[in-house]
């Protein structure tokens, strides 16, 4: 009896093995549409000039190689000495700083520095009309400053400072990175409200009206040639046009799409 027993367990087992197999079906949807994230590679640049300079050079040639670890201007964005002086952009032409041998850079319409030995920091004859003077780390004053500005028809007295950023206006005058500090044409920015308002009445000041700057080269005089309000993005006031001047920018109150302007000449 057990022998029938195991005879028919085997044959069950036998047949339940020779079943064929078969395997699930899946069916999987494909997916829709991806929901990519925006491509970081062709987000808009937003550049000091406002845009101005659509084929600005920001090769290798326009590199600036950053200033000396712990110097005044080392965390100050835009400063430096180019890579390459050789090849710097916009035709420029390269000289060096009189007793030195950190490469500067002038603005096509100025000339090669003149001066005599032992000059320091300056990047064109002092006497001379226009040209261009870079910021280096000997113009800075122990405090951090470049220069003290001064306007007595409004009784202002304010200290200069590397940038244009909040943080530096908070301080006193920012001076725009891409402008002389000397020579040339020297751009200056400044709050017109709060507690640090230096340039809440630039607007009154009237033709004639004198401005000083006194930097580590030196005191010039400058008289008010023109008080404007102008859009936010115009800049063509920093252009140079042969001349020793000084321009003033500052908001204007309630009106965010403008900005006041003051020029001014050297006597």
């Amino acid at each position: 009896m057990r022998t029938v027993s195991a005879v028919c367990l085997t044959l069950c087992l036998s047949a339940a093995l020779a079943l064929p197999a078969s395997a699930l079906e899946y069916t999987i949807d494909a997916p829709g549409d991806p929901d990519y994230g925006t491509p970081t590679s062709v987000e808009v640049i937003h550049t000091a000039d406002g845009g101005a300079l659509k084929n600005e050079d920001v090769s290798k040639n326009a590199a600036l190689a950053p200033p000396s670890f712990g110097s005044p201007s080392a965390d100050t964005p835009g400063t430096g000495t180019y890579l390459i002086p050789d090849l710097a952009p916009g035709g420029m032409a390269v000289g060096t700083m009189t007793g030195g041998s950190l490469p500067i850079v002038f603005p096509p319409a100025s000339a090669t520095p003149q001066g005599g030995a032992g000059s320091s920091g300056n990047t064109a004859d002092p006497g001379s009309s226009g040209g261009y003077t870079y910021v280096t780390d000997d113009l800075y004053y122990s405090g951090g400053s470049l220069g003290t500005l001064k306007i007595p028809a409004i009784d202002l007295s304010v200290k200069v400072y590397q940038g244009t950023g909040s943080s530096t206006l908070a301080r006193g005058a920012g001076h725009f990175t891409d402008t002389s500090i000397w020579d040339g044409t020297v751009a200056l920015a400044g709050h017109n409200r709060g507690v640090n308002n230096h340039f809440g009445k630039i607007h009154t000041l009237e033709l004639g009206d004198k401005i000083t700057l006194t930097t580590k080269l030196g005191t010039r005089t400058y008289q008010v040639t023109s008080v404007s309000k102008i859009s936010e993005t115009d800049r063509s006031a920093m252009t140079p046009t042969g001349e020793n001047r000084i321009v003033l920018y500052t908001c204007v109150m309630n009106q965010s799409a403008y900005r006041w302007c003051v020029q001014a000449v050297a006597d």
